[in-house]
């Protein structure tokens, strides 16, 4: 089956989008994917429909939604490979491993070079194994660990199997450190910002990240949530 039309759906109706599309949307800055989901659902007055993939809040960039029976392909496009752009603070860490939280365990990170910056990339590339964050989505005896995190529990978390297949330091501006990344599903960036803080021995959490692709859909071709309430026309 090939996919349908994914760019902007100009005057498609209701029954367009219950007969099924594929929407590329670029998440807004403190939206949750939840949030995207239930205004198109506003917007489009259709119950079926959902998001292939979790960005967080404080992330940007590709949101693949499916409506009607294209709903069906959602964990087929969650499992393809995807990119990552954004940047690693250097000099602290944060219980959330982003912006999320207030930087702690202030470290000097200038006396760094930037050769053995680039360096620290090489340990993370390949099939590695990854601690998801204390406060994700990952479900623990029934409940989200992040909630078990705000009432000061301690959750044990195993390592995961991920592959991080391009790891590319593109710029040093410290303390920031710009990235990009190619990855396979279930990898957690921040969990990746904290470990490569780690490694250098000063600390580091993420503080910005957009979803640039994936698999074969690009940022660039995403639209906004304005975009496709313009295209609506009424149904008949």
């Amino acid at each position: 089956m090939g996919y349908p039309s994914y760019l902007a759906p100009v005057n498609y109706t209701k029954e367009d989008f219950e007969q099924g599309q594929v929407l590329l949307i670029n998440k807004p800055l403190e939206w949750t994917s939840f949030d995207v989901v239930q205004k198109l659902r506003y917007i489009i007055r259709i119950k079926k429909i959902g998001h292939a993939g979790t960005l967080d809040p404080l992330a940007t960039g590709l949101l693949i939604i499916c409506t009607g029976k294209f709903t069906k392909r959602i964990n087929e496009f969650m499992a393809q490979e995807k990119e990552y752009t954004g940047t690693f603070t250097l000099g602290a860490t944060t219980p959330t491993y982003d912006l999320e939280s207030e930087p702690v365990n202030l470290k000097p990170f200038e006396h760094i070079p930037p050769e053995e910056i680039k360096s620290a990339a090489k340990n993370f590339t390949g099939e590695i194994l990854q601690v998801p964050p204390a406060h994700s989505a990952i479900k623990v005896g029934g409940k989200r660990v992040y909630e078990l995190a705000r009432q000061g529990k301690e959750v044990k978390l195993e390592p995961r199997k991920v592959t991080i297949k391009e790891f590319e330091i593109v710029k040093i501006e410290l303390p920031l450190v710009h990235f990009r990344v190619v990855c396979t599903t279930g990898t957690y960036i921040r969990s990746l910002a904290n470990d490569f803080g780690e490694v250098l021995g000063c600390g580091a959490y993420l503080s910005s990240l957009c979803r640039t692709r994936i698999g074969e859909f690009w940022v660039k071709d995403a639209q906004s949530i304005q975009d496709i309430q313009d295209g609506m026309k009424p149904s008949l």
